[in-house]
C-alpha cells in the first residue's frame, strides 16, 4: 500500500486545492466516507459538507464543498465540487449574517450551505 494518494480539489471555476495527503474525509450520499492511500476505486456524489485533508507533511486543509462528485482510483483522488472554498477564505462574518438571512427566509438549502461553510471555517 502506498503511503499518501494524490488529490485534486476542483470547483467549476478554479483548482481550489492539489498536493499529496494520508487521508481524506468527505461527506457523500451514502454518509461521510474517508479514503487513505490503497482504498478500493469509487463513484459517489458529494453532498453539502465539510472535507478534511491530512497532508502528507501532517498538515490540515478543510473546505466548505457544496455538491459534486468524488472519485478514487489508482490512489488519485479528484473531488468535483459545484462550490468550494478553502476555511481560510470563508469570511466568517458575512456566512453568520447569511446564516441568520436564511433562517429569517425559511431557505433551507442557503441556511445549509451557511452552516456548512462557518462549520469549515471553525475547523481552521
Amino acid at each position: 500500500m502506498a503511503a499518501e494518494l494524490h488529490v485534486a480539489l476542483v470547483a467549476a471555476d478554479r483548482e481550489v486545492w492539489s498536493g499529496e495527503a494520508t487521508l481524506v474525509v468527505a461527506r457523500t450520499t451514502s454518509g461521510d466516507i474517508g479514503v487513505m492511500p490503497g482504498h478500493q476505486p469509487l463513484l459517489g456524489v458529494l453532498e453539502s459538507g465539510p472535507v478534511t485533508i491530512r497532508t502528507r507533511d501532517g498538515g490540515t486543509v478543510i473546505a466548505a464543498v457544496h455538491g459534486g462528485f468524488i472519485s478514487f482510483a489508482d490512489n488519485k483522488l479528484s473531488l468535483l465540487a459545484e462550490i468550494a472554498e478553502l476555511s481560510d477564505e470563508i469570511d466568517v462574518q458575512r456566512a453568520e449574517r447569511a446564516l441568520e438571512r436564511a433562517k429569517s427566509d425559511a431557505d433551507a438549502l442557503a441556511e445549509r450551505r451557511a452552516d456548512v461553510r462557518l462549520r469549515a471555517a471553525a475547523g481552521r
